[in-house]
């Protein structure tokens, strides 16, 4: 069987290399154009293969983004399978120099039809070795003189066309030329975060601190968003019988914009009819519901008056509307989980707490010593912040615990716009001066106290503490 087999091979052979086909000035039998054939079939096969391997394995330990990786594959494929082809061709025995003659000859009969095609090529190259679009980008991209456009994420990139998949989940294939020669926003185009603009008006008479202490509590309950940049609230001014404002987060997802903007808009709503705030056009009379936010105290989901927190640290008691909008401002949201540690003895002390809900505890880890236990609304490490001191003492959420974080850099940037806040802080802390003392020798033992600083007198070593903290 083998041997019959063997000699119907033998004969196909035969027959196949006595038919000739004659190209230009080569005369080549119709067994190698069946090994061409062959040839071509495999080095498609191994350039898709070594697409795959480099796009998702290879260049995946170098630590390279999405859209730099396809780029990358990409070009090495076109570049490997380009001289697989020319290797075929010339181990089949094809004059190469006549193969481009007759290829130049043909480029003219066929240039004019395939002017698309070449500048789809040429585009396409483009993309690739510039990479101002890569797989990956959420882009904007305009399809009609009427300023219409589309939004999607680059899926791929080819020679001819891109591929994008639109909010609605469809593929939209689109020629290469019409990326390079129209206008584009690229959302991710250099960076990974992007700026999401919300308007809200509310009733003239509302209380803009309270206004804005709301947005801002309503853009760290959508965790969606970015923590840095912090959100910021801009007061554009009185428009229409309302007051007008801005909330400006920052998002690491903004192809889910409209998404993100939907939650926000439920979030923004609630809290502001929960905090008594009404919104224009409203009638106070119809409005029995909505009470006066000191009214509704006895509402378990309304939310703590950071302004009245604020109030209760000694050192910010007469700080105005506007200082204490800034705090807030500067201010952010952080969760920790039960049992989760905040900071250890000895940690650098650095930031300001304020407890927004649950619970922590503080007590001395090396010798298991419990201290206290701080609830909802209770403050600590304002007095850490302002000097710089280490921590004397650990502390440990005892369940999920919300906090209102101000750290050094946000603090440094309100004492630089308000230089009087720093003498402010000095004659608040002056009416502890024993403390101060003790704070002082500790940071004389542990070698924290510049001598440029130095001074037996302790407001006089605060104030220069702080300039020295906080580069006044």
């Amino acid at each position: 069987m083998l041997t019959f087999l063997q000699k119907i091979f033998t004969q196909v052979s035969e027959i196949l290399q006595n038919v000739e086909v004659k190209i230009g000035q080569n005369t080549i039998s119709l067994n190698l154009i069946l090994q061409l054939i062959i040839s071509v079939i495999v080095v498609l096969i191994f350039s898709h293969f070594l697409y795959k391997i480099l796009r998702n394995r290879l260049l995946v330990k170098f630590a390279i983004d999405e859209g730099n990786r396809d780029a990358l594959a990409s070009i090495i494929t076109y570049i490997t399978g380009g001289l697989g082809l020319i290797l075929v061709l010339d181990g089949t025995g094809f004059n190469l120099a006549s193969l481009a003659v007759l290829a130049g000859g043909l480029g003219i009969g066929l240039g004019f039809a395939l002017q698309n095609v070449t500048e789809n090529f040429l585009s396409g190259l483009t993309l690739l070795l510039e990479r101002s679009v890569k797989v990956g980008d959420f882009i904007e991209l305009w399809v009609s003189e009427e300023f219409q456009t589309l939004q999607g994420t680059v899926r791929k990139i080819s020679l001819r066309s891109t591929i994008i998949q639109t909010n609605d989940g469809t593929s939209l294939i689109m020629p290469n030329s019409s990326l390079v020669q129209k206008p584009i926003i690229n959302w991710k185009y250099q960076q990974n975060k992007n700026q999401i603009i919300i308007l809200i008006k509310v009733d003239s008479n509302s209380d803009p601190l309270v206004v804005t202490e709301t947005l801002l509590n309503s853009a760290y309950m959508e965790q969606s968003l970015a923590k840095d940049p912090p959100p910021k609230v801009i007061f554009n001014g009185f428009v229409d019988n309302s007051l007008e404002f801005e909330l400006r987060v920052w998002t690491y997802q903004i192809e889910k914009k409209v998404d993100i903007k939907s939650s926000l808009n439920f979030i923004i709503q609630y809290n502001l009819r929960t905090s008594g705030i009404l919104l224009p056009y409203h009638q106070k009379e119809t409005d029995q519901n909505i009470l006066p936010t000191d009214q509704q105290s006895n509402d378990k989901y309304q939310p703590l008056s950071l302004r009245v927190l604020l109030r209760k640290v000694t050192y910010f008691q007469k700080f105005n509307d506007i200082e204490l909008r800034q705090l807030i401002e500067i201010g952010y949201r952080q969760r920790i989980k039960a049992s989760d540690i905040l900071f250890r003895e000895n940690d650098p002390g650095n930031a300001f707490y304020i407890i927004l809900g649950g619970s922590v505890e503080v007590f001395v880890e090396k010798i298991n010593k419990h201290l206290s236990t701080l609830q909802t609304g209770q403050f600590f490490g304002e007095l850490a912040l302002m000097l710089a001191i280490p921590r004397t003492a650990t502390v440990r959420a005892l369940e999920d615990t919300n906090l209102f974080v101000i750290n050094n850099k946000g603090f440094e940037k309100l004492l630089k716009k308000h230089p009087d806040l720093a003498e402010e802080i000095v004659q608040e802390l002056g009416k502890h001066q024993e403390e101060l003392a003790s704070r002082q020798e500790q940071l004389r033992q542990l070698g924290l106290v510049d001598a440029a600083e130095d001074d037996n007198n302790p407001m006089v070593w605060v104030r220069k503490r702080l300039q020295t903290v906080f580069n006044l």
